[in-house]
């Protein structure tokens, strides 16, 4: 358990606050004293190089009075060279034209000859210098030359040692460590607080969403802290009333389904009960009453046909069937099929084709969603109205259209018309049989189609539909 509890805490994002914070105090801190130390050096090493430069070319100018080159006998010479050698913990060569080491304040080399580069870089030029920092010392030749005569008489190589300089930049590199220490411990501090400051918000949003989940709450959260937890609360809130909405949806769909079920079976049990308490009954009585409960049963079974229907349409569109077939044949097949209904009323069925269209759709689907359209639009419609089918399209979808001159839908009411079990007028729906069902599955046949439904009406002059779907069904997986 601990063990899970530390991997959340490095997931988390007060973790990664620290951390950046850590990392942004760390970095800028090693860099700044990488820089202070390396610009210590480059200047400690450029002035001693220049302070040892003018101390040799004062010497020099002694050595040609003193005529040493030619004769390095002089004493006073010597000692100059010793003090000057000492002071700078190093070691001085003095070297003719012919590169041989006339003086060494080691006392090991003269008489040698010295081929180095820096003897002959100076014998080209001016002063040249280099600087060593893995042996501690910096190596500085300078001409020796009388100002009357143009020719060089040698070379002063001299060897100054950098160890005191080393020590202080070991000293700054000490400071520098135990300044990033400090700026650590801070950082820390600055993250935990930092941190705490930005997650508490988002504990109280983790709070309030676990409380929405255990049942404990069910209003809206609030953390107007910042931008952020702002818009995570109102997406949140969004979700939470879809949910209200789809719960409130659920018990009112289960509630209607079971008022739906349970009215025809009360009626049966009406009937049965009364031809179960009485005797002597004439034949004919016994046949109207079962021919009622006949019908209470049909009734019954329709409700749960059309329940298995929409259980259907519910579920992913992978069960359709897409054939390449004639709309306009499937459209006149459907008002062949419904005139001798729409005859009983007198109430004509138009057709209106513009064009002939061919698309991809599921046979049986879109005749349902089409037939339970026209259907509405007979059984909701006036005695000798019409209903009319217009079918046109364009490059890309094809548009049927339904209208009817029946009661049509209250402003009000529009909108709920697809809601399940839903009747605008509920008193004249249970006369003509209706189930509340059939728009709903209509829509969700279109729907599968990735089509849409759009409705128009007018209470008292006639409602129309207009069904959009496209000429090519694209699977949703190939869409993607």
């Amino acid at each position: 358990m601990k063990g899970r509890k530390g991997f959340r805490f490095f997931k988390s994002m007060r973790f990664r606050i620290l951390t950046i914070l850590i990392l942004l105090g760390i970095i800028p801190s090693l860099a700044v004293g990488a820089a202070v130390v390396l610009n210590y050096e480059n200047r400690a090493i450029e002035n001693r190089s220049t302070n040892v430069k003018k101390q040799c070319e004062m010497l020099c100018n002694l050595l040609i009075q003193e005529n040493y080159m030619n004769d390095p006998g002089s004493e006073i010479v010597s000692t100059r060279l010793e003090q000057l050698a000492n002071i700078y913990s190093g070691r001085i060569l003095l070297v003719d034209r012919t590169f041989r080491i006339i003086k060494d304040t080691y006392g090991t080399d003269e008489g040698r000859i010295l081929l180095s580069s820096l003897v002959t870089q100076c014998f080209k030029g001016d002063a040249a210098t280099s600087y060593s920092r893995e042996n501690q010392y910096i190596e500085l030749a300078v001409p020796v030359r009388s100002p009357d005569v143009k020719q060089m008489q040698g070379v002063m190589l001299i060897y100054a040692g950098t160890s005191e300089i080393r020590a202080t930049m070991h000293e700054l590199e000490q400071n520098s460590i135990i300044i990033i220490g400090i700026v650590i411990v801070i950082s820390v501090i600055l993250g935990l607080l930092l941190s705490r400051m930005v997650v508490r918000p988002l504990s109280r949003i983790t709070k309030s969403i676990e409380d929405v989940t255990d049942g404990l709450q069910t209003e809206a959260i609030s953390v107007p802290d910042y931008t952020e937890t702002v818009l995570i609360t109102e997406a949140f809130n969004k979700m939470l009333s879809r949910m209200k909405t789809l719960d409130e949806s659920r018990q009112e769909f289960v509630s209607n389904v079971s008022h739906e079920l349970k009215t025809p079976m009360t009626s049966m049990k009406v009937l049965a009960d009364s031809l179960v308490g009485q005797e002597g009954l004439p034949e004919s009585l016994y046949q109207d009453f079962l021919g009622d409960i006949t019908q209470e049963i049909d009734r019954e079974n329709k409700i749960i046909t059309d329940l298995l229907s929409l259980v259907k349409m519910d579920k992913t569109a992978s069960g359709v069937t897409i054939t390449h077939v004639s709309i306009n044949r499937l459209l006149e097949d459907i008002l062949k099929r419904l005139r001798p209904i729409a005859g009983l009323r007198k109430i004509d069925l138009i057709l209106e084709s513009f064009r002939q269209v061919e698309a991809d759709v599921d046979e049986v689907k879109f005749t349902l969603a089409i037939s339970n359209l026209v259907e509405n639009g007979i059984k909701y419609n006036v005695d000798e109205g019409w209903v009319r089918v217009s079918l046109d399209a364009d490059h890309k979808d094809f548009f049927v259209t339904i209208s009817d001159s029946g009661m049509g839908i209250p402003e009000d009411q529009i909108e709920r018309i697809f809601e399940r079990f839903y009747r605008v007028d509920k008193s004249h729906s249970r006369e003509i049989g209706g189930t509340g069902l059939g728009l709903s599955i209509t829509r969700s046949a279109i729907a599968m189609h990735h089509g849409n439904i759009k409705v128009a009406s007018k209470e008292g002059e006639g409602t129309i539909f207009t069904v959009r779907i496209p000429l090519s069904y694209i699977p949703e997986e190939a869409g993607r």
